[in-house]
This record gives structure tokens, C-alpha cells and sequence, in this order.
């Protein structure tokens, strides 16, 4: 397979910029000359090799952040919105869309959103909503929708909001127990805690300064939940600035995504970064291992494990992603070259799907997507019981992976042979160039499609020229 010529020149620029070095002074630092290094930096020539290692034993940095990040996120993003049918005209060449995302993500930006809008629209009319009668049918993105790429394009990792919390659960660098800690500080806060039989997770009344746990909840999630409650007593000001810099669309949308980061700070403080890092190293990444030592959730370590994006103390680049039993995705990150479809569910040959039929157990599959890539997958339901008879369970699976040049860190690689069959899967099928899948459900953008009505195969057309 041939190797993917690597154009970063937006990465090189912001690299430069972030030195405080002119395109004369990062030249020289790298060994190249003014016009290669211009040229590279506006796309016209990849990035060498020499480039690379220069990066990365003149300035110390960590050349994976030139591999994956926003361009490849938007090229996904466009390929799956250009599926669309309303795009009638020939899909733009895949070199192009990797163009665009380098050198003008702000207009691949904007169409996302444009396509978004439409979509809304359509959907709106469709549903006979009523919306041109309304007051409020202004089009505006959806706030979840919002806030779900605010987290996917941080990567999700926020440094400020992981460093705190990691400050608060490791005072003088020593870790200790959140549930300590989290009572010692709502005693400093004057706030009583209580437990009750009560549905709710958490209840907190302001006016009364008493938080409500609910006892019928597991104890990782009543120690999250805690921690939850702490960020936002304690964090509002950090938080408010971040949200302040994402500059969300609707009051909705910076409501929910305040949510996200509490979230976000619970977990970084039950497990605290450097902790964290080096016992999923130490336990070579087993969930189980880790859950038991942080005293978390097998889902709330899957979740963990894709965010250790530190600048110059990443872990394994993972992917994370829940699902519910209609296919429907309801989380999702990844720091590899592997995306998500932002509409729809997964494809239906992944190994998560399975999950429900195996509970309680970790179904492994080595995986290749359709441009090449191999990669190790988890996946293992996780159920939400309510905590009383005829109370209604919520059941979902959660699928976490990595590329299998990193398998052999992993604890779930062992016995597995990486070098024999991947199972080919995809992203969504109007993306996917597989021509022979047993399982697609609509014809791909890309490829011409002949139908025969003397023929009737596993698929009522055939795929090619």
C-alpha cells in the first residue's frame, strides 16, 4: 500500500507562529531552505521526513499532532455531508477535499454549517413543524450538535479545565481519595452532603447549601457526581472563560456544554492525568485493572483513555464511542485517523453492535477501514440499571480502540494473531467504496452503480464500471 504524501501547512505555520519564529529563523532551525519551507507550509510539497525529525529533536515536539487533528476531521466530515443526494454534481476528488481542509478550513467550516442548516430546514418542513409560522424558527444549529464539535474539534482535551482538576485531586503531587476530598471541601463550603432512595443522580439546592446523592447509584458514579458538583462550585470561573472563547450560537448550547465541562473535570480528577498515564502503561490498558483503581466505571476509563492528548505527554491515540441499541451514536471521540459518521449510526460489521449479545464480556476485533488503516477494537455493553425492581434499565455499548501498531501495549492483544484477517469496516456507507459488503445499506457517493433485472445478488445492483 502506498504511503500518504503528509501536507500540514496550516500545522507548520501555527508550530512557527507558536515559536515566535520568522519563516528565515524555522528555515535554518530545520536545516531546509526559505523556499522549501514555503512551500511546504502553503501545501504545494509535502512534508519531508527530515522535516518531521527535525520538529521533533530541535523543538522537542510531538510530530503526531502534524498527522491527525482538524484537516483530517473535516475532510471526514465533508466526504459524509457531500453524500448528501442533494448534491447532484460529481463529489469533488478526495485530494481536493484534503486541500480545502488544509488551506481554508474556515470555508470547510462554513459549509458544514451551511449543509447543517439545510438539513434542519428539511427536516423541519418534512415533519410539517410548522416552523415558518414560529417566532423562534430562526436557523441555528442544533445545541447538541454544537457542543458535540466544540469537544471533537479540542480534540477533546482541555488543558486548563484537566490541569485543575488534576491540581485538586493531587495536592503536592499525591494522589487521594476524591471521596475525602470531596467532603473536606463541601465542608469548607459550608454545603452539607446527603444520600437518599430518590431516581435523581444528584440534587443540589443553593438556597439550603445540601447535595443530595442518590444511594441507589454505584459508587463510581456517586464519587462522579460529587466531583461534578465541586466543579461547578468551585471552577465557575474557568469554566465561564472557556466557554467564552467557544463562543456557542444560543444560550442552550453554552448551558449544555458547561455540563460537559464539569463532566470533563470530574473525570480528569478522579483520574488525574499523570496518575492515569502511567497506570494504564503499567496495567497495559486493561479497563478493568483501571476501574478498579480509580474507582470508576469501565465506560468512565474507555471515556478517559481517549483524552490523554497533553502536548508532550500523550498516551495511545484511542477512539471512543457509545452507542445505544438502535445503532444510534451517543458519545464519540477519537484522536486517531478514524471518524465517526456525524449522521446516522455505525457501520453494522463493527464489533460493537455485538456487544449486546455477549453482556459483560469484551469482544475483540482487528478492523480495517477502507483506506488502509488496522486497527485492535473493544467493545463491551454497559448497562444502567435504575436501582429498583420494574425500574427501567438503560442499556448501552461502548466500543474503544486503537491502531494496531499499538496493540501490543495493550492487554487485549494478546493471542491474537496481528498479522492474519482484518474484518473490513467502514464510517457510514455513503462513504464507503466497499464494493462486495453483504451488510450496505444505500449505494456509495463514489462509483458508478449497473443494475441488471436478470440478476439478483446479495445486493439488487452491482458496484463498478
Amino acid at each position: 500500500m502506498a504511503t500518504q504524501k503528509l501536507y500540514a501547512g496550516v500545522k507548520l505555520r501555527e508550530i512557527r507562529a507558536r515559536l515566535g519564529l520568522t519563516q528565515r529563523g524555522f528555515a535554518d532551525r530545520l536545516g531546509v531552505s526559505l523556499p522549501y519551507l514555503n512551500q511546504m507550509e502553503n501545501n504545494h510539497r509535502p512534508v519531508s521526513a527530515a522535516v518531521v525529525l527535525g520538529l521533533a529533536q530541535e523543538f522537542g515536539l510531538d510530530v503526531t499532532e502534524l498527522t491527525v487533528g482538524e484537516s483530517e476531521r473535516l475532510v471526514t466530515d465533508m466526504r459524509e455531508a457531500l453524500a448528501d443526494p442533494v448534491f447532484a454534481a460529481p463529489t469533488p476528488p478526495l485530494a481536493d477535499l484534503r486541500l480545502t481542509a488544509s488551506n481554508a478550513p474556515a470555508l470547510a467550516r462554513a459549509f458544514l454549517n451551511l449543509h447543517r442548516a439545510y438539513r434542519q430546514t428539511h427536516e423541519r418542513l418534512a415533519s410539517l413543524d410548522e416552523a415558518l409560522g414560529r417566532d423562534d424558527a430562526a436557523l441555528r444549529p442544533s445545541p447538541w450538535e454544537e457542543v458535540r464539535d466544540f469537544f471533537h474539534y479540542c480534540d477533546n482535551y482541555l488543558d486548563a479545565v484537566d490541569r485543575a482538576a488534576e491540581h485538586y485531586a493531587m495536592p503536592a503531587g499525591v494522589r487521594k481519595d476524591v471521596l475525602i476530598l470531596g467532603k473536606e471541601r463541601l465542608a469548607s463550603l459550608d454545603i452539607s452532603l446527603h444520600f437518599s432512595d430518590e431516581s435523581a443522580l444528584r440534587r443540589y439546592d443553593p438556597a439550603t447549601r445540601r447535595l443530595t446523592l442518590s444511594a441507589r447509584a454505584a459508587g463510581a458514579t456517586q464519587r462522579f457526581q460529587l466531583l461534578h458538583q465541586i466543579a461547578l462550585l468551585t471552577q465557575d470561573d474557568l469554566m465561564e472563560a472557556t466557554l467564552d472563547l467557544a463562543r456557542f450560537a444560543t444560550r442552550e448550547a453554552r448551558d449544555i456544554a458547561k455540563i460537559g465541562l464539569a463532566n470533563y473535570s470530574a473525570g480528569a480528577a478522579l483520574m488525574p492525568y499523570g496518575a492515569f498515564l502511567q497506570a494504564a502503561r503499567d496495567t497495559r490498558h486493561d479497563l478493568e485493572r483501571l476501574a478498579d483503581l480509580f474507582g470508576a466505571s469501565v465506560e468512565q476509563v474507555a471515556h478517559r483513555l481517549s483524552t490523554l492528548q497533553r502536548p508532550g505527554a500523550k498516551g495511545i491515540p484511542f477512539f471512543f464511542v457509545r452507542v445505544d441499541q438502535a445503532g444510534t451514536i451517543t458519545k464519540r471521540h477519537s484522536a486517531t485517523r478514524l471518524q465517526f459518521a456525524r449522521f446516522g449510526g455505525a457501520c453494522p460489521l463493527w464489533n460493537v453492535h455485538r456487544a449486546f449479545e455477549t453482556p459483560g464480556q469484551f469482544l475483540r476485533q482487528l478492523a480495517e477501514t477502507p483506506d488502509g488503516v488496522r486497527y485492535l477494537c473493544l467493545a463491551r455493553d454497559v448497562s444502567k440499571p435504575a436501582g429498583a425492581f420494574l425500574a427501567p434499565v438503560r442499556r448501552y455499548a461502548i466500543g474503544l480502540g486503537c491502531e494496531v501498531r499499538h496493540a501490543a501495549a495493550l492487554v487485549y492483544s494478546d493471542g491474537l494473531d496481528l498479522k492474519g484477517r482484518f474484518e473490513p469496516i467502514g464510517i457510514s456507507c455513503r462513504i464507503c467504496e466497499r464494493a462486495g459488503c453483504h451488510q450496505r445499506s444505500v449505494p456509495p457517493l463514489e462509483g458508478r452503480l449497473r443494475v441488471d433485472a436478470n440478476v439478483r445478488d446479495v445486493l439488487p445492483y452491482l458496484i463498478g464500471d
